[in-house]
């Protein structure tokens, strides 16, 4: 079978509510491609791309050398459109700040994720940058950090993340959709949306809402 159509199929994930594909990604077996625990730094963040993937260990200050916080080279390695994924284990240090985010919306990529610490939330809004963290920190990741390894697979608040599955990012949550179940997931993701749709015209009209979750298996 060939591989899906990337680029065709981020487009349709990227439309579709994290609270679909989450009920999609059920229904084809990945049954822990979903967090809420990452929240976006400021409101109405979305984004869906590609991941680039980073992991970092952390310690006390002093722990590492700066040339090991590696921030540039992770925007290095992502192309435009694509999502950078740090697992930084929780850490409540920043690995990311408002000038990495100016960097980063110039050359095109699409959004941050990053299960650990970042900081400037006020320039990262205002420079437009789309970035999901589990912490707001002043404190730095310099001598704190370590990036160990890029595009390798990694683990954020649970959820494996292999380089090059399709992240999706909204008010809700984040969803990791794998690359080759991408296609599949859209597919029932769309139909999942198309229930909700009716169901809401239902609604309007007078169907009760335990009527509706009779009817409509899917929302």
């Amino acid at each position: 079978m060939s591989a899906p159509a990337l680029p065709k199929v981020i487009t349709r994930l990227g439309a579709l509510a994290t609270s679909a594909l989450a009920n999609a990604l059920d229904s084809v077996g990945h049954h822990n491609h979903a967090t809420c625990v990452l929240r976006p730094v400021y409101s109405g963040v979305r984004f869906a791309g590609r991941a680039v993937t980073v992991r970092e260990s952390a310690g006390d200050y002093g722990s590492f050398q700066s040339e090991d916080f590696r921030v540039g080279e992770m925007i290095d390695a992502a192309a435009p459109g694509e999502i950078i994924v740090v697992a930084a284990g929780g850490a409540k240090v920043s690995t990311w700040g408002g000038m990495a985010s100016l960097a980063a919306k110039e050359k095109g990529i699409a959004g941050l994720v990053v299960d650990g610490g970042v900081r400037d939330q006020e320039e990262i809004e205002s420079f437009g940058f789309p970035v999901f963290a589990r912490h707001l920190t002043p404190t730095t990741g310099r001598t704190r950090l370590k990036v160990e390894a890029m595009n390798v697979p990694v683990e954020i608040d649970g959820v494996r993340v292999e380089p090059g599955d399709i992240i999706v990012a909204d008010g809700t949550g984040i969803a990791c959709v794998p690359a080759a179940s991408s296609t599949q997931v859209a597919e029932i993701a769309e139909a999942c949306a198309n229930d909700d749709q009716q169901a809401e015209k239902e609604i309007r009209a007078g169907l009760s809402f335990s009527e509706a979750m009779k009817k409509f298996r899917r929302i």
